[in-house]
């Protein structure tokens, strides 16, 4: 957040020296003006200085950008996050979470013009034994990607921006909640930030507060925000969940295997995920 104007942000220090300054009488105070602009340029100088070195100091991205890009891992639409590309019959889709969006909605690039995909159902059950709530076995739905927005030769990717890809090796199983152990290295991508930290919690999830209920939810100890929701979370580096929960600023997301069962999604572990790849020039394939 930025720091409000004052004695508790930068311009503080600035503004009672130069108060201090002009209550000064006698011959010194001839020379106020000069003594004033002294402090202020001096305080700008530290401050921009400051601000270069944090800018130099954050992680970089060296990897390429693919055309079209891959979107696992990354900013989707709105405040959805991308999670992992997986087949639906004959279809490419990317998975995300029911809570930030609907069935039927169109995401757009951000030029708002290009069309990425339109989102498909969210996970659940034929029924619920909780009364007030729904039930599912993950946060998860899906996007179905625009043909031309497929990255085709990269559906086995995900990508962790400054944390570079990450390839998801041929005949991988997604982690279900049994496979996740406290103490486990989670690691996310969600706003286009990467952070990582260790699992400190399972558990379900079901509060009067939350109306859905979901068997597993597991937490880790990694700080999230708006936007962050349906991103990927690899666990020791295997596809493992979706972003689903913020518990006091800290992550809580649901298992991958048990939310892709449910809504007949078979993860991609291969460049093209089984499938025929288009006509080069016909789809915007990237070669």
């Amino acid at each position: 957040m930025i720091r409000s104007p004052g004695p508790a942000g930068w311009a503080g220090p600035w503004a009672r020296e130069a108060a201090t300054l002009v209550a000064t009488t006698g011959a010194r105070a001839r020379v106020r003006p000069f003594h004033v602009l002294v402090v202020v340029l001096v305080g700008l100088l530290l401050v921009t200085g400051a601000l270069v070195v944090a800018r130099a100091m954050q992680p970089r991205r060296t990897t390429p950008v693919y055309d079209p890009p891959v979107l696992a891992g990354q900013q989707l639409w709105g405040y959805c996050s991308g999670g992992f590309y997986a087949r639906h019959g004959d279809e490419i889709v990317l998975t995300s979470t029911g809570h930030c969006t609907s069935e039927g909605t169109v995401a757009y690039d951000p030029d708002g013009t290009s069309v990425r995909g339109v989102f498909g159902p969210a996970a659940r059950d034929a029924s619920c034994p909780y009364p007030g709530h729904t039930c599912a076995a993950s946060d998860i739905n899906y996007l179905v990607v625009a043909k031309d927005r497929i990255p085709w030769g990269h559906l086995n990717v995900v990508d962790l921006g400054t944390a570079g890809y990450r390839i998801i090796a041929e005949g991988t199983k997604p982690l279900a909640c049994a496979d996740i152990a406290i103490g486990d290295l989670a690691e996310i991508d969600g706003r286009n930030t990467y952070r990582s930290g260790p699992v400190v919690e399972k558990g379900e999830n079901l509060h009067p507060e939350d109306g859905s209920y979901f068997p597993c939810m597991i937490a880790a100890n990694i700080h999230v925000e708006t936007g962050d929701s349906g991103g990927a979370v690899l666990v020791r580096g295997i596809p493992a969940g979706v972003t689903s929960r913020s518990f006091d600023g800290t992550l809580g997301f649901t298992p991958l295997a048990e939310g892709l069962a449910e809504l007949g999604l078979e993860l991609c572990t291969t460049p093209d995920c089984g499938l025929a790849r288009p006509e080069a020039g016909s789809t915007g394939i990237n070669p």
